[in-house]
């Protein structure tokens, strides 16, 4: 589907930006430096970035100040202050919408259900009773709300979603497709040889302007409820066990899966692959790297990593063996030998004094 056209003015205007050049250019769409077109407008995202901005074919450029000075090639311009939360704010103005309302014919709804007016239902949705669906939210097709769940206004659910455990979502929430929202804790007593199973007597919150990836799983609680604050980020395939409560505008990229009851602050982020045992707390602000593995609380702010970096295979195994052998030596023998050093460093100092 060809995307509407915009004048720069327009575009400025959405993101609080000054036309350079002619304001009445049109443009149709968005594209990187490397492949935008004179129909197009891009954006430059720092100085290191400028060589290809120089020889960029795009009709538009969106920039601060500072790199429009340094673009004389180019014409046009929108100068902004942040070219990259410009694009961002940008991109939902190209973006296709989902305009249909109404519930199709083969959808499934309970009568006690609420459905608003200007919400929609697809195709082989299963909607429970006592369920609502606020003002304009969409519920792609074979999308399934068990009994009790309650979704707000402007949400997107898209197909082959699972909503149970009368879960609660807030307003501007996207859960992308695939995903099980409320679905049962991994939560079993040993005894005698055998795991018992603990019935998950819980439910999952979701709070304001929350986006859920493709097949992540977010288990209800065992009692009290599984938290995700307002703003929380998720990637795909992340797991979010029972229990687990998640601060508010904290992001979590693929692969990252955090173990039940662990409480994780505001404004955290987790590189891919990341995984947190349960029981602890992560406070505010906190960056982990990638595949990180989290196994004791953090109380204070800062970024944290784990595991061994990438090096070429015979120099990692000659790193593991070394590795080894240190895990061998005592820890006393260490400290003594190291006083040792220090002992003979120390003479040899004196005697070099002496000398003098």
């Amino acid at each position: 589907m060809k995307s509407n056209c915009y004048s720069l003015n327009e575009l400025a205007n959405v993101v609080n930006g000054t036309v350079i050049g002619d304001s009445k250019v049109q443009v149709s769409g968005l594209a990187s430096l490397e492949y935008a077109q004179v129909e197009q407008v891009s954006f430059v995202n720092g100085e290191k970035y400028l060589d290809k901005a120089i020889h960029s074919q795009a009709g538009a450029l969106i920039v601060t100040a500072a790199l429009k000075e340094q673009l004389s090639q180019h014409q046009h311009f929108i100068v902004v202050d942040n070219p990259y939360l410009a694009f961002a704010q940008l991109t939902h103005h190209f973006e296709t919408k989902f305009t249909c309302r109404g519930i199709e014919h083969t959808a499934q709804i309970a009568a006690s259900a609420i459905i608003a007016d200007n919400a929609y239902v697809g195709h082989y949705a299963v909607i429970g009773e006592h369920c609502v669906v606020g003002d304009n939210t969409i519920i792609q097709s074979h999308v399934r709300l068990d009994d009790g769940v309650e979704i707000g206004q402007n949400c997107l659910i898209e197909s082959h979603v699972l909503i149970t455990a009368a879960a609660q979502l807030g307003n501007n929430v996207r859960i992308h497709a695939n995903t099980v929202i409320g679905g049962e804790g991994f939560g079993f007593a040993p005894y005698q040889g055998q795991w018992h199973r603990i019935a998950q007597l819980g439910s999952v919150r979701i709070g304001n302007n929350v986006r859920i990836g493709s097949n992540c799983s977010i288990d209800r609680g065992a009692l009290e409820d599984t938290i995700l604050e307002d703003g929380v980020i998720l990637d795909n395939l992340v797991q979010i066990a029972h229990n687990v409560k998640v601060g508010a505008n904290t992001a979590m990229a693929a692969k990252c899966g955090i173990a039940g009851s662990t409480t994780i602050g505001k404004n955290c982020v987790f590189a891919g692959a990341v995984g947190v045992v349960g029981h602890i707390n992560i406070c505010d602000n906190v960056t982990i790297t990638g595949m990180s593995m989290v196994t004791k609380n953090i109380l204070q702010a800062g970024s944290y990593s784990s595991g061994t970096a990438m090096s070429e295979t015979a120099q990692w195994k000659k790193t593991v063996v070394r590795l080894r052998q240190l895990a061998d030596v005592p820890l006393t023998k260490m400290v003594k030998q190291l006083d040792h050093m220090q002992a003979r460093i120390e003479s040899l100092e004196t005697n070099f004094k002496l000398r003098k």
